[in-house]
């Protein structure tokens, strides 16, 4: 506990001081999350068409305090819900779908202020020494690759839209079409690998970098 608590006051101290870095970098990262994806899309396969907010969503807060079913289900759906989406229209029907659910923006949120406080911190520490090693100052690309890990690595769902059926695929699985059913579950499996080693080495590096500048 004495471990996590100086973690704690080293992020909290490198984000007081480095505030508008802090909020840069985490707009900046969320902003990527939403927009890099659709514009691989564009590029790679067409060009998007169509850019929709589920109608629906106006009626979510008062879904979430109904009575219809147990909360735990009602909590399930809103959890999983397309609050927006980009498509490009096709010859045959929806060319690609890109959707945002909540748990999606959820974590692009969450990897915004992890990227942000990674770079607060790495900063902070960077200041802090009279003069900064290479590998302190190359420590910044941790970073780098981790909000581009965000962007392109992280399950999306992009079928969501088609209906497809296919399992949830990274943003670059979706820049290429006529996979087969074999690569298509290879790259879902590998998504799931690369958003969870992503997750585990940002917090672990943020973890890291708080417990030294919190200790210094």
């Amino acid at each position: 506990m004495s471990a996590i608590k100086r973690s704690l006051r080293g992020i909290g101290a490198a984000v007081r001081s480095r505030w508008r870095l802090f909020l840069s970098v985490a707009a900046g990262v969320f902003a990527l999350d939403l927009l890099v994806p659709p514009l691989v899309l564009s590029i790679a396969r067409k060009p998007m068409t169509a850019f929709t907010i589920n109608p629906w969503v106006h009626n979510l807060p008062d879904y979430l305090v109904s009575g219809r079913g147990s909360f735990e289900e009602r909590l399930s759906k809103a959890w999983g819900l397309a609050l927006f989406w980009f498509s490009a229209d096709g010859s045959f029907g929806i060319e690609w779908g890109f959707a945002v659910t909540t748990a999606d923006l959820a974590r692009f949120a969450f990897m915004s202020l992890l990227v942000a406080a990674y770079f607060a911190l790495w900063m902070e520490r960077r200041a802090a020494l009279p003069v900064a090693p290479w590998g302190r100052r190359a420590g910044g690309s941790g970073g780098v690759l981790g909000a581009l890990g965000g962007i392109f690595g992280l399950s999306t769902g992009g079928c969501t839209v088609m209906g497809c059926g296919a399992p949830v695929l990274p943003v670059i699985g979706l820049a290429f079409a006529g996979l087969s059913s074999t690569t298509i579950k290879w790259m879902s499996e590998l998504s799931t690998i690369g958003t969870a080693t992503v997750l585990i080495g940002l917090v672990s590096a943020v973890g890291w970098l708080g417990y030294r500048t919190g200790h210094d």
